[in-house]
């Protein structure tokens, strides 16, 4: 490391020589660098970056799933929280975990990631806890995009119907529209990834559910996402609610499609708005197949 410092410090500081009377037009040579030098110190600049790289971590809001390490349990974690925070299907984790319905927790609960092999475990629910930040770990890799086909869809047939109260059924769940703002930022697996919609508003603006279900975390444990609720509508469809100013509802608290669940707030945020997913057995799916259109 300091043999490269050295020799790129040798390098910027040698003087260039050239024939007497030779014409150096280029800025560089100026500069007192020409051609050589420069190609020279190109490889020693890469070389040099590579021992003081650091590990680069996404926002949270948009790591791709996890499939290896462990996870400790955090006081008010939920296995739905859990699965949502690392990309994977509740039940999945749950199963190789060796935990069964209810899917209840224990602070301190050590989780496998890795669902490559059967897990036999003595993890044994006692009770469950408020939420608090938890810590980041493990190490990822890049998400495959949701290559299932499309759900059958069944439009609500009036199209004078203000778009708070329109419906479309999907996969047999009659969706609608959590926030009527404007959406600033649409879904996309790849690129500029985001894995639901980001939709503007005013804080204090109603967030409702976007279908009925069942509250299965409640809180501000998931980094990036601010406070955060997250509801379950059959084994396969969760839907995500982010950024909330105020939680309305609590854990474990059946809700109705339409029904305030929040205020719209900047918590987690650069700006008031509300961040809305939806996962398909634990994988982001595009909410316009699922919402009605606009």
């Amino acid at each position: 490391m300091r043999f490269l410092r050295g020799l790129i410090i040798a390098v910027l500081t040698a003087s260039p020589r050239f024939p007497s009377g030779a014409h150096v037009p280029t800025r560089a040579s100026k500069a007192g660098l020409c051609r050589p030098t420069l190609l020279l110190m190109l490889p020693l600049f890469v070389l040099l970056g590579g021992c003081n790289s650091q590990a680069i971590y996404q926002d949270d809001l948009y790591n791709p799933p996890v499939y290896w390490g462990r996870h400790v349990v955090q006081s008010g974690e939920t296995l739905y929280s859990i699965a949502w925070r690392y990309g994977r299907d509740y039940r999945e984790l749950g199963s190789a975990n060796g935990i069964g319905p209810p899917w209840h927790l224990r602070a301190g609960q050590v989780l496998r990631l890795d669902l490559r092999g059967s897990a036999t475990s003595s993890n044994q629910s006692t009770r469950t806890t408020p939420s608090v930040r938890p810590s980041r770990q493990a190490t990822v890799r890049v998400p495959k995009p949701d290559t299932s086909p499309k759900p059958d869809v069944t439009r609500a047939p009036d199209r004078a119907t203000p778009l708070a109260s329109q419906t479309q059924t999907v996969a047999r769940i009659n969706w609608r529209w959590p926030h009527i703002g404007t959406v600033i930022a649409g879904y996309s697996s790849s690129g500029k990834v985001n894995k639901g919609v980001d939709i503007a508003g005013k804080p204090g603006d109603a967030v409702r559910a976007a279908a009925s279900g069942n509250v299965v975390y409640a809180g501000n444990g998931l980094l990036g996402y601010g406070n955060l609720i997250i509801v379950n509508h059959s084994e396969r469809y969760l839907s995500a609610y982010a950024h909330n100013r105020k939680i309305l509802v609590q854990e474990g608290e059946d809700v109705k499609a339409g029904q305030v669940i929040a205020e719209l707030g900047s918590s987690g945020a650069e700006r008031p708005m509300l961040h809305f997913e939806i996962r398909k057995n634990g994988n982001p799916v595009d909410p316009a197949h699922y919402l009605p259109p606009r």
